[in-house]
């Protein structure tokens, strides 16, 4: 698995992954998301995603997403609404660790 380091959501990168945050936007809607999954291709065009945008969904690496300009509020509507990931299942991937090891590291900061 590739990490993808010092992701920063900032003006560069939200100009760039505008195209993805608003494709990610629709799956608020069911019809969407049921549109996504008849032809992925075909939807991310719609939106015109750039080609490593495209094959980062493709490809469902959500670290990629980010590092394309994806906002993580954003994927997270493609995550969970079409993927069946949560933002625990995000922020792991994020940190590098295991689901369950992210999930206590939050129960810990919680404590303090």
């Amino acid at each position: 698995m590739t990490v993808y380091t010092e992701t920063i959501f900032y003006g560069p990168a939200s100009t760039r992954g505008y195209p993805l945050n608003k494709m990610c936007f629709t799956f608020n809607d069911k019809a969407a998301r049921d549109e996504f999954v008849s032809d992925e291709a075909a939807y991310c065009k719609k939106f015109g995603l750039s080609e490593a945008q495209t094959e980062a969904v493709a490809a469902r690496d959500i670290l990629k997403m980010l590092a394309e300009g994806g906002n993580a509020y954003y994927l997270a509507k493609l995550a969970s609404g079409v993927l069946g990931l949560d933002m625990q299942d995000i922020g792991a991937l994020q940190t590098g660790v295991t689901k369950e090891e992210f999930m206590a590291k939050l129960v810990a900061a919680g404590k303090d």
